[in-house]
């Protein structure tokens, strides 16, 4: 089982800001030709899930990480709140036009798993209900799976202090400020929930297994989402056809 309050949120020892911040450069070349071959081959798809907390970076990794890549085979899709239509429909409705087809990365900023986390913490539904949905998600990424659409999951693990940082940042820079909202200030009590939930949402969901990333430091967290993709892409043995 794994339990966040275990895990940190800073970069382990021996970790150094310039040192990744150039490594992240050499990363960002080595995905770019990674995604070039990906396409070519084909054979593949790849949905990436980031997870967190408000402000625990992921639009950072977007545009840190994913941009390294060819925009002709990376989308991104941002699932927000739904809408009255979107209500009407099973959950999963709204997701299912968005999943990769082969050759294409699609990047999810919050995913369905949104479809749990909030419902568990706003009460909204049964949990009989949530239950289901826990279920029928761990059978998608299977089916995903199944038909070579693989699966990496990422949760930015960012503490309370340092989410609070960047959320008082919010109000003041100019290039942040669009972003605040009032609703991004929850209590402690629903802070703490929130993060019982997404424990909740990692263990009953880790079929196919999430990546916990230490998040208060934005050039630890991005090299490491890299180093990840990365790997993965590696991984496949992929080659440009003949």
């Amino acid at each position: 089982m794994i339990d966040l309050s275990n895990i940190s949120s800073l970069p382990p020892d021996g970790a150094h800001k310039h040192a990744s911040k150039e490594h992240l450069k050499e990363l960002r070349e080595e995905l770019f030709e990674l995604q070039n071959v990906f396409y070519a081959d084909g054979r593949f798809g790849l949905l990436i899930i980031l997870q967190g907390m408000d402000a625990s970076g992921k639009d950072g990794v977007c545009r840190h990480v994913m941009t390294a890549m060819n925009p002709m085979g990376v989308q991104v899709k941002s699932f927000k709140k739904p809408t009255e239509l979107e209500l009407q429909q099973d959950f999963l409705w709204r997701i299912y036009p968005h999943f990769p087809a082969k050759r294409m990365i699609q990047v999810f900023n919050r995913s369905y798993y949104e479809d749990i986390l909030v419902p568990t913490v706003e009460a909204t539904h049964s949990k009989a209900v949530i239950a289901q949905r826990y279920t029928l998600i761990n059978a998608v990424e299977e089916n995903l799976d199944l038909n070579n659409i693989h699966v990496l999951k990422f949760f930015l693990q960012i503490s309370r202090e340092e989410q609070a940082e960047r959320i008082a940042e919010r109000k003041t820079l100019p290039d942040k400020k669009w972003k605040y909202n009032h609703a991004d200030e929850i209590s402690d009590a629903k802070w703490k929930h929130y993060r019982q939930t997404y424990e909740q949402i990692i263990n009953g969901c880790q079929d196919k297994p999430w990546h916990i990333i230490p998040a208060d430091k934005r050039w630890y967290r991005n090299e490491q989402v890299a180093i990840i993709i990365r790997d993965h892409l590696k991984g496949l043995g992929l080659k440009y056809p003949a």
